[in-house]
């Protein structure tokens, strides 16, 4: 049987963070896709587009990756995919709370759905995408905090 599994985010940038949990989650899931929400509330550092051609790269040799955008809902998204897997990066307790909460969240609007955490390496735990992006913006490198 083919397992794929989503792992959702606004990867507003993809980290080093991001990455450990993607190839982690290879040892569980036959394919896993990499889905940039698109959320019109949020203003993005990163454009959508430039996000997906960077995480491409990353990934340009591993097949079993592929990377997508999609609008509205998670689990609207999965439907349409007919994926029932969910993965979420997990860097500490405050993370575990939300996280916990959404994904109760999204058991009650598809039930089917099982969502998978992953406790990011520890030597990672401190990357955020809204601390890089901090950096970024005030003339920081953030190169040693992104995949190279």
């Amino acid at each position: 049987m083919n397992k794929t599994a989503i792992f959702p985010g606004s990867f507003d940038p993809f980290t080093k963070g991001h990455f450990n949990v993607v190839m982690r989650a290879l040892h569980v899931f036959d394919k896993i896709i990499i889905a940039i929400g698109e959320n019109t509330a949020k203003t993005r550092c990163f454009p959508v587009e430039k996000s997906m051609i960077e995480i491409r790269n990353v990934f340009r040799r591993n097949r079993k990756i592929s990377v997508e955008s999609y609008q509205n809902l998670t689990v609207d998204f999965m439907k349409k995919k007919k994926i029932k897997f969910m993965i979420r990066g997990l860097r500490n307790t405050t993370d575990f709370e939300f996280e916990k909460s959404v994904s109760q969240m999204n058991k009650i609007l598809y039930p089917e759905i099982e969502t998978i955490f992953i406790i990011t390496d520890p030597t990672l735990a401190q990357i955020s995408s809204t601390i890089v992006r901090d950096i970024y913006n005030n003339g920081g490198d953030i190169k040693e905090f992104l995949p190279s």
